[in-house]
Formats: C-alpha cells, structure tokens, sequence
C-alpha cells in the first residue's frame, strides 16, 4: 500500500496550511518532502501543544494515511475534529473508517461533511445513496479470486499485466538495496517478469534489468504484440526534478516512458511529451489497437486530486491529453487505467462510493456509461486497485493489500449474460405490466422471479454454464414458457407475445386447441395437459363458468366401442381438471364417439385425418 500511494501522490508542494509557524518548520519541510516516517517523528513531538493540535492532528492524520496507518490516522483525525472541524478532514476520516469497516460511523461523518459542503459533487453522491454498503455486497459475483505464487509477503506487489505471449510484468520492491524510498521507508520499485505456463502456474520472477534505475520504475503496459511497452518512472532517475529552497530535498515527477523490444531486451527509451516537472504523469494503458494511451495525472484542468487522461498515438507523435470526464474522474484520487478489448476502462478510485480504501470499477466507454463498483471478492475494506484483463487466456489480475501487504490475485472471470425480457399483448402489441415472469433452471427449478415495467421489461443476470427457460404467467392470459438461447457471455434478447384468454372464449365454447388422444387410448397426453391447464387459469377467473367435456373418437372400429372409448376420454379430461382444482359440481363429460367426426373421410382416412378426428370439445353450459 505504501508504494501505490507514492504512485498517487502529487509529487508537488502545496500552499502552506493555515497553522503553520516556526514551531512545525521542522516537520513541514519533512512532510512537504514526502518523508511521513520521519514527519510523524516530529509532529509527535509537538502533539503536546494545545495552541496547534488541530493542525498538528491533521498533519499527523495525513501523514500516518500516507503510510497506511489506519489505526492512527483515525485517531488523529477524531482530535483535529473536536476543536476546528472542517469538511475535508469529516471526509477523509469517513474514508479512514470505511477502510476499517466502521461504515455507520463513516456515515456520521459524512453526514456532517454533507452540511459543510452541500454542493460537492461527493456529498450529491452520498445524499442520493448513503447506506450503499448492502447494495455492493448483494451484486452479482463478477469473478473468482485467487492468490497467486509469485507474491512476496513482506514486499509490496502490483502492476500485474499478462502479454499475449504469457509473460507476466509487474512491479515489487522485493530487491533489497540501500537506498531507500524517503516517504515509505522501503525499497524502489523494479519492473519484474514471470513466465506464465499451459497450466497456469507461474514461473520464478526475474527482474526486468534493463528498465531498472535507483528509483521507481513501474507500472508498465503492454503492446498487444508484446514489442512496445510505456512503463512509469521516477523523475531522478532521468535528472529532471526540482529543488526545495533552504532544502537539500529533490522532488521529481513521475513520467512514463517508451521502450522497444530488441532481440529479446527492452531498449530506446524514451520519455513521452507528456512529462511534466509540475505535476505526475503515471500509470500507462495501452489500448489493443496502439492509438490510445490512457494514464493517470494531477496535470491542470481535472476533476480533482488526480485523473484519468488519455491521449492519441500515432507512431512516434503524440496528441494533446484529454480528461475522460465525470463518469470516470471526481474530486477524489482515480488511476491504475486498463483498457479492454472491449473498450471497457477498469480503474481504482477512492472518490466513488467503495467498500473502503481504493475500489476497483469498470466504465463501458463505448457506450458513455457511468462507473460500476465491481462489487464484493474484488473490492474489500482494504486497498483493491492494479485491475487488469488478457482477453486471450479470459483471466485477469488486480492487487489488494487486504492481507497487510500489497499483494497480487487471479481473478477469474464467470460467464454472465443478461436476459433481456420484453412481453406484449399478441393482439394488441401493447406492453403488459407486472406480467410474472420466472426464470427456470436446466431442470425447471425456479431461479427467481421478477414482474414486467410498465414497458413490459425485466432482466436476469445468468451463469452460461446451465440452460434456461422463462415462465410468464398474466391473469387473463395463457402461460407461456420459452426457452432462452445459449451465450458465452452475450445479452439474450425474448421478446414474448401472451395471448389474451378471452380470445378463446366465445358464446358457445371455450376454443382451445385440440386435445389429442393416441390411438386406443384415454390418457392425457403432455400436450394435452398444456391445453388443459388454459381451461384450468380461466375457470379460476370465471368460477360461476361449468363446462361440459364432449369427446370424439376417430372413425376406425366398432361404433359401440368408440363410444365407450370416448366416455373414458372424456372423464379423462375432467379428472385432469379436478385434480387442478376446478369443482367437479362444475364439471360434466359425454362420450359422443365416432358419430360427429371433424373431418368426414370413412373409410379411407389417413392418420392426419384421425387425429383430427380424435379430440375434445369444451362447451359452456348455461343455467
């Protein structure tokens, strides 16, 4: 966590805070340098001194979140608020509490940070969905996580990228050195390699020599044919920083930088335009196609603290940065972009409503959509940032730190796809409401159900490893059930047309289609139960209705015996009926034989004409 906030940090002096006096010069200079562990040192030292503890407590709150302190930057943040609240430090301790999983007391704070700063876009955000918590963690599971073996516990580890070749980059601070990070107390980060295998399993990491300074070199992307890559790196390494004043401390900026591959090494590098010794330029992604390169930068003109930008590429020329807007951006922290094959743009923010800490989402650019929480097993109380996809194996990689260190994971996409339902009335084409539609699995288990919109519309979100069928049912329609197409991931469209029952009711008769009978027989038959069940849903709704069952047989054999046979039909029928649940006091039946066939065909009648032959009539019986 310590090294992906170095990789967020604004690398910039900011105005000097009010409370400021030659007491704290010490511990500003350390702190205005970046170097938390030893500022902590000394505000501790002054934490005593009742005339600057708010501003004290606030330093020492910023400082130890730096670190990834928690515990303390929640304490520190509770005393800057009880003599001189402000709105940033309700924020930034609700955001501390988040990442401790205290989310009603996070919501206390923002409460008060909502009445200080009722226009901000982040206070808009909480009104319009405080307890969103249960919402995230009830989402549809996007991915399976696993830990990967490359991993190095007391090390931080991140930046995973796979290339199409099966080699996976990231960045690790695993190399032991002298010289170390001034603000984190820990190693730089070095640009690493593993060798992805049939089998999944990874190789030994090897460090990626010929990109590696003194200083932070990382996190990198990958052309998708495995020959270019942009990659981060710290300012010094290149000599372009800035001095302090009555300070022996450089600050540099994080620039991103090309590189070729040339038999089997990474060489000509170059840093891109883009570079600023004014603000950070960091965390490159490659769109599939070469042209776009998304970053992330506290440059002019964002939303924030820091942005996600992109530019066009077109060989060795470079377009001006363009910020992706505030379906992406807020006034929070956003970065680590990975564009998609799909143009899908997955980054982390602390900005957007998370479980805590930095969370990782998704925006479809294509289509201009908002940004999503990938929900539950992604994002955790802790820091979920570094997500990354390679369409061609179907798996990805992000990084946590909810184990204490930041570490790398598998995750493992689920195939899902959506079923988009519309239902309308067959004669009409009018949309139905609250129409009741169930989806059912491979064996006709209920899965959920859900009612149509007003414009007869309802989705399912679905696994593509079983098959599907959708019930609907609507009083005064016939129940239909359809089933749905397989996917690999790709939204399934129904339209259904229900027919109106009452289209089936005439003055004389209920017209349903034929019951059949097979030859010789009186049981009722799977289709003919499907028939029956519509007679069944309109005697419920019209239960002063009695019907008389009339059945006919086909005109082989003898007269006598056809009779018979179709009495059996008949009571057949009505059996079926009452064991549905209509009143038998409702119910009669007549054999009628082979004596008023359908079609008039003796003695040479095909089976097609038999069949016709052999059916049921429901007539309405009147009082």
């Amino acid at each position: 966590m310590k090294n992906i906030i170095s990789l967020f940090c604004l690398l910039l002096i900011t105005s000097i805070s009010l409370g400021q006096n030659k007491k704290t010069e010490k511990a500003d200079k350390l702190y205005n340098s970046y170097q938390y562990v030893d500022a902590i040192e000394e505000y501790l030292k002054l934490s005593g001194d009742k005339g600057i503890s708010t501003y004290i407590s606030t330093q020492l709150a910023d400082s130890y979140y730096n670190i990834y302190n928690i515990e303390e930057a929640a304490k520190w943040y509770k005393t800057a608020l009880e003599k001189q609240p402000s709105a940033e430090t309700y924020y930034k301790y609700a955001q501390v509490l988040k990442s401790q999983g205290k989310y009603k007391l996070a919501n206390k704070q923002m409460d008060e940070f909502a009445k200080l700063l009722p226009d901000d876009e982040r206070a808009k955000n909480y009104l319009k969905n405080p307890n969103y918590i249960p919402q995230l963690v009830e989402k549809d599971k996007l991915f399976n996580i696993e830990e990967t073996s490359i991993n190095d516990d007391k090390q931080s580890d991140f930046g995973a990228v796979l290339s199409n070749d099966n080699i996976l980059y990231f960045v690790s601070t695993r190399k032991s050195s002298k010289k170390q990070d001034l603000w984190t107390k820990q190693s730089y980060l070095d640009i690493y390699k593993s060798i992805r295998n049939e089998d999944g399993t990874l190789s030994t990491p090897e460090e990626v020599a010929e990109l590696n300074t003194m200083y932070h070199d990382g996190p990198l992307t990958i052309s998708k044919d495995g020959k270019t890559m942009y990659f981060s790196r710290d300012g010094h390494s290149m000599g372009t920083y800035k001095k302090i004043k009555n300070n022996k401390v450089k600050l540099a900026q994080q620039g991103i930088y090309r590189a070729t591959l040339i038999d089997g090494k990474w060489e000509n590098i170059t840093a891109l335009p883009i570079n600023s010794n004014d603000y950070t330029v960091s965390h490159p992604s490659l769109s599939p196609d070469g042209k776009t390169l998304y970053f992330a930068s506290n440059m002019p003109g964002g939303q924030g603290d820091t942005d996600i930008w992109k530019i066009s590429i077109d060989g060795s020329n470079y377009g001006k940065p363009v910020n992706l807007g505030d379906n992406v951006n807020t006034s929070g922290k956003e970065g680590f972009p990975f564009i998609a094959e799909d143009d899908i743009l997955y980054f982390a923010s602390s900005g957007r409503q998370g479980f805590g800490g930095f969370d990782i989402f998704k925006c479809d650019l294509k289509n201009n959509t908002k940004a999503e929480n990938l929900g539950n097993g992604i994002n955790t109380k802790s820091d979920d940032f570094s997500f990354s996809v390679n369409s061609l194996n179907k798996i990805g990689y992000f990084s946590s730190n909810r184990s204490g260190s930041d570490n790398i994971y598998l995750a493992i996409p689920i195939c899902q796809f959506e079923t988009l339902i519309t239902v309308k009335d067959r004669i009409t084409n009018a949309f139905v409401k609250n129409a009741e539609i169930t989806i059912l699995d491979s064996q006709n288990r209920e899965i959920a159900t859900q009612k149509s919109d007003k414009n007869g519309k309802t989705d399912f979100n679905v696994s593509c490893e079983d098959s599907y069928s959708i019930s609907v049912s609507k009083k005064g329609y016939n129940d239909i059930i359809i089933p749905v197409e397989e996917s690999e991931g790709n939204d399934v469209t129904i339209n259904v047309d229900l027919e109106p029952i009452n289209e089936i009711i005439t003055e004389r008769e209920v017209k349903l289609n034929n019951i059949y009978f097979a030859f010789n027989k009186s049981n009722i038959t799977q289709q003919g139960a499907l028939e029956l069940d519509k007679l069944v849903k309109i005697m419920k709704d019209y239960p002063e209705m009695k019907i008389l069952v009339r059945s006919h047989t086909d005109t082989k054999g003898a007269v006598d015996y056809n009779k018979k046979l179709s009495e059996r039909r008949a009571e057949s029928t009505v059996q079926y009926l009452i064991s549905k649940g209509v009143d038998k006091s409702r119910l009669s039946s007549e054999g009628v034989g082979s004596n008023e066939p359908l079609v008039k065909c003796t003695p040479n009648c095909t089976d097609s004409q038999d069949a016709k032959n052999r059916r049921s009539e429901f007539l309405i019986k009147k009082n």
